[in-house]
Formats: structure tokens, sequence, C-alpha cells
């Protein structure tokens, strides 16, 4: 068993080395894809996804880049993104860091563009030695262009007025359109077939991207490689760049420049100096390509030691600990928010007012119940006291009276039940029905 098989690895360790692994064994890729979850923190960076119908990769585009970005990125927008492969370590996500983004029907042709230029130039046909010079008699000129075109009359004018005396065979093709490459290459052919002319010149003028693309066209590329005779590439204005540009033997900034390449002017040593000037800017550019690849070379290698990728890294740590602070602050006041509203509600529910209006209807309800049995008990003492007067009435003396009883009590208020209380001459006080009889005793019989 191999030692690096025994080997244990931290988690930071390993998301560290795949993290080095993908951004050294893909670089930079271009990628097309519709934006979602777009979100744009106040630390000004850019996160997103890119989806497709089946697959979506999460997106990071960092402030110093997205400042560069001539549009606003909305969820749903179809892009083109330039970018480097790489992982989230903190996560282990693996995700793009962007560098580049266009709108996908703008960027798709300049990304093509790019892409074949690179190609072309890694398979040779850019190289300096495979140019082949000019001829230092030119007595016609076979021109491959539009024959109603703005380019053939700029052409014809600057010949008649530089030198009248050269011919010019027309190759007429279609310069734009789809079928623009297949008739260019086609009258290529037929021009090398035929071995009528001493250079060929491959015009048109000027245009958007799209407008020029049919020179953008790696079959034309090949066929303009291949090509017997010396051909001079004159696309668009001066700005205008094209792949049969570079492919070309020479290039020129636009037509007319290209017709007084092509023709004698009163100084041989101009023409030479002008011959070389435009050989020394395409060597130029061709130098500056093979520069431009070795130093993106050096750039990524450099950034897969770059400290502004663990800048990045935790750039981005920090703003997802950021949302997730201010998520959690949110729940928090929205927790405290509804425990104070419990607590209000219960503190409400206990304030004196609310006792106040409870007790003053216990209050009213007792004193309701007070008055009813009051009036309860008062009833129940006049039933008791009636039915005890009755009572009393069935015993009461005075009944008795009422049957022609009578009571007698001496002076002394006592009651005379034995005539032995009584003597002669004593008053006596007897009790009757309706009144009361005084009499003096005269004569006592026991």
């Amino acid at each position: 068993m191999s030692e690096s098989a025994n080997q244990v690895y931290t988690v930071s360790r390993l998301n560290g080395e795949v993290r080095q692994l993908l951004e050294g064994q893909f670089g930079r890729i271009w990628l097309s894809g519709e934006i979602s979850n777009f979100s744009n923190p106040s630390s000004g960076h850019w996160y997103l996804t890119l989806k497709d119908s089946h697959s979506q990769i999460r997106c990071a585009m960092f402030r110093g880049r997205n400042q560069q970005v001539t549009f606003r990125p909305i969820n749903g927008q179809q892009v083109l993104v330039r970018a480097n492969i790489s992982v989230y370590e903190p996560r282990g996500d693996y995700q793009l860091i962007i560098e580049t983004m266009l709108p996908a029907g703008d960027g798709l042709l300049a990304q093509q563009f790019e892409a074949l230029k690179m190609k072309l130039a890694a398979a040779g046909l850019f190289a300096a030695e495979s140019k082949r010079p000019l001829p230092s008699s030119i007595q016609r000129i076979g021109v491959i262009t539009s024959p109603t075109g703005a380019a053939i009359r700029d052409v014809l004018k600057v010949l008649s007025r530089r030198d009248p005396s050269i011919e010019v065979v027309i190759y007429p093709a279609a310069v734009q359109g789809d079928q623009a490459p297949l008739q260019l290459i086609r009258a290529l052919a037929l021009a090398n077939m035929r071995q009528e002319v001493d250079v060929l010149l491959l015009t048109r003028g000027g245009g958007s991207l799209e407008d020029l693309w049919g020179f953008n066209n790696e079959a034309l590329a090949y066929a303009i490689y291949s090509s017997e005779l010396p051909v001079i590439s004159a696309v668009g204005h001066e700005v205008d760049i094209s792949i049969s540009d570079y492919v070309a033997d020479l290039r020129a900034p636009t037509p007319s420049a290209a017709a007084e390449m092509l023709s004698r002017d009163a100084t041989e040593k101009q023409q030479k100096l002008r011959t070389a000037k435009a050989r020394l800017l395409q060597g130029w550019q061709h130098w500056q390509l093979l520069i431009r690849q070795r130093l993106q070379l050096l750039d990524h290698r450099l950034q897969r030691q770059d400290p502004l990728r663990q800048l990045q890294q935790l750039a981005q740590r920090f703003d997802e600990q950021q949302l997730r602070l201010t998520s959690a602050l949110r729940e928090l006041l929205q927790h405290k928010h509804q425990q104070q509203l419990t607590l209000s509600g219960r503190l409400n529910a206990q304030h004196p007012r609310h006792r106040l209006a409870l007790a003053s209807k216990r209050l009213e309800y007792l004193t309701q119940q007070l008055h009813k049995q009051t009036q309860l008990r008062l009833q129940q003492a006049q039933q008791r006291l009636s039915h005890g007067a009755h009572a009393l009435e069935n015993v009461s003396p005075l009944a008795t009276l009422s049957r022609g009883y009578s009571i007698s009590r001496n002076a002394a208020g006592e009651i005379v039940t034995n005539a032995t209380q009584l003597q002669p001459g004593d008053t006596l006080r007897t009790l009757v029905q309706h009144g009361e009889v005084i009499s003096t005793v005269n004569k006592v019989h026991s």
C-alpha cells in the first residue's frame, strides 16, 4: 500500500487541494446560462446561480470585476461569462469565479471569435514565416467581393487615380449572410485554378461584428492559408479585425488602403516602406497574440497562488455570515415583538381599570344577591312571626278572655288565683275581653 493511501486528510486540506486541482485543470472557460438567485450585498460583490434545463452552478463575481459590466443582471436573463472554476472551501461548494459577463446575444459571437482565433493561432495559420511576399511587379489584381458593394467602387477609384494600367478581375461573392463563407471559398478556389492574376484582394466595407461574421469562418481561414496566390485582406474599417486579416499574407485597414498598397506610387521606396510597415504591423500583432497567450498562461498559474483568491473566499464567507446575521436579527426582533405583544396583553388584563370594572360588577351582583336574600329572610321572618303570633294567640290569656273568662290582679299587680290573696277593702283590677274593671273587695269567701 502506498504512503498516500495511508494519508489522513483534514476537511480543510481536502477542499484546498480539490480547489487547486480544479483551477489547475480547467483554467478559464466560457459558459452560457440563465441567471437565478441573483444577490448584491452591501460589499458590492455579486452572487448568482447559472442554470440550464438540467443543471445549475453557483457563481461569484467580485466588485473589481463586476464594475466593468455594462448592464445590470436580472433573474431569468441569458448571459455568457468567462470564469475560473474554483471551490468555496468553507462549505466545499464547487463554483465559478466570474471575470467577464456579456449578454448572451452580443457575447456569443465575441467568444466564438476569440476561441477560433486561439485555435488557428495554435495551428500556425498566423505565423509570420508562412506569409507569402507580394510580387514586385503587379499587373493584374483579383478582387473577391460583392460586385455591387461600396468596397469595389473604392478600390477601382484608387487604382484609376494611382495606376490606371493595373487590370482588375472581379470574383463575385456574397460578403454577408450565411452563404458568404462558402461563396468566398469558391471564389478563392476559382482564382487559384485560373492563375490569371498576380495577387488577390479579399475585401468588403464596414459593418457590425455580425455583418462581418462571414470572414470569421474556419474553412475560409484554411482556404486563405492554402492559396497559392498571395492574399490581402481588407475587411471593414480600420478598427475592424477579422480572422481573414490574421491569416492573409497582408492586412489593409480599408479597401482604399489595400488599393494604395497594390498600386505603384511615384516613389518606389514609399511603396516598399508601406509594405514593410504593414508586415511589421502584422508581425507585431502576431507577436502580441503569442505574448497574450503566454501572459494568460502565467496569469492562470499566478492565480492559483494568488492571495486575492483567498481574500475573495473570505469576502464571500463574510457576505454569507452577514446575510445569516441579518436573518437571525430579523427573527429575534420578530420574536421579541411577539413576546412584547403577549406581555402587553397580560399587563392590560391586570390593569386596575379592568380589575375595578370586574370588582364593580361583582359588587353589583353581590348587592343584588344581598337584596334578594334580605327580602327572602324578611319574608321568612314575617311568616315565622305570623305563625308564632297565631300559636301564641292560641295560648294567650287574651284568647281565654274572649271566651268569657277574666283575669284579676291585686294592688301589687299579682294575678289573683286564690281568694286568700284578697282582703275586704282591697282594690281589684279585673281584665276582661274589651277592657278592665276596677272594683273594691267587700267580702271574701274561702
